[in-house]
């Protein structure tokens, strides 16, 4: 049995959805399917009964997850065993923008408490690189926003948050409750460099292209709406300097915010924070 196909196993058992589940593992959902049909042959028996609504574990199924669990936990502990031998007890964090977010402090608490001595390496990066570095090699996991090109890497979403135009407080819109892209209709948007990912361009441009000043970092877009009125996209939920408001815009999706690493990285520090991070990220307030 491989250990891949026992992570693939059960990752279905607990959702109980091949769907859910080949979304949860970004991956499509046959060769999933292909993936846990091997699997049975190699025990040789059925290990999920299926129906339209989704499938559940059959006895050898039940079986066979708690020893998979099992299997899986102590390959971990075998590859943290082998990188500490090693010397590898060091981690390389990229934080898009450096903006303040309050599950990174739960989740730097959270990681210092298991792993007290690893050394994890900060790599801020600004917004024309939506991946922090994971493409060019630069980090070993990025807490970042989607979309983005997302080949070869491996994405889960920690957190939804919606999405507001922020505007000088002085601006007519200000005072709106909510607005919606067309009444930023004809305004000056900050963009982002060509070049910039177009997922992430488009997305931030609210679907189209805009005219108005090139900005890399976060500061330069906040100094560009207090400065000169430019209009900008940002998710709700973040404190804004003196002079600024965020107004909710109804018809842009939700922002995601994620945690991305390299796909079929086998590092266990990876894994390790990638579940601190779901935690931490998922509760609200301190």
């Amino acid at each position: 049995m491989e250990l891949r196909a026992l992570h693939y196993f059960v990752t279905v058992a607990e959702e109980l959805h091949f769907g859910r589940a080949a979304t949860r593992l970004h991956m499509s959902q046959p060769p999933l399917s292909r993936a846990i049909r091997r699997l049975e042959a190699d025990v040789g028996a059925p290990l999920f009964t299926r129906s339209p609504s989704g499938v559940a574990l059959t006895p050898v199924g039940a079986v066979l997850l708690d020893e998979a669990r099992a299997l899986l936990d102590h390959a971990d502990r075998v590859r943290a065993r082998v990188g500490a031998a090693a010397g590898a007890r060091a981690l390389t964090v990229g934080i898009l923008g450096g903006v303040a977010d309050p599950g990174t402090a739960r989740l730097a608490a959270a990681f210092r408490r298991h792993h007290p001595g690893v050394d994890v390496r900060v790599r801020d990066t600004d917004l024309t690189d939506p991946t922090c570095g994971l493409h060019a090699g630069l980090v070993d996991v990025a807490l970042t926003r989607a979309p983005f090109d997302e080949t070869a890497l491996a994405v889960r979403t920690l957190r939804t948050d919606p999405v507001g135009a922020v505007l000088r407080t002085d601006d007519p819109l200000a005072g709106r409750d909510r607005l919606r892209l067309a009444d930023l209709a004809g305004r000056r948007w900050f963009r982002f460099p060509q070049g910039t990912d177009p997922l992430w361009r488009s997305y931030w441009n609210g679907g189209r292209e805009r005219e108005g000043p090139v900005v890399h970092a976060v500061q330069e877009c906040l100094q560009a709406v207090l400065w000169n009125g430019t209009v900008g996209l940002a998710p709700l939920g973040h404190d804004l300097p003196k002079g600024l408001a965020a107004v909710p815009v109804s018809d842009m999706a939700p922002s995601r915010a994620v945690a991305a690493w390299n796909e079929g990285d086998a590092n266990p520090l990876v894994r390790s924070f990638v579940e601190a991070a779901t935690a931490a990220y998922g509760r609200r307030g301190s």
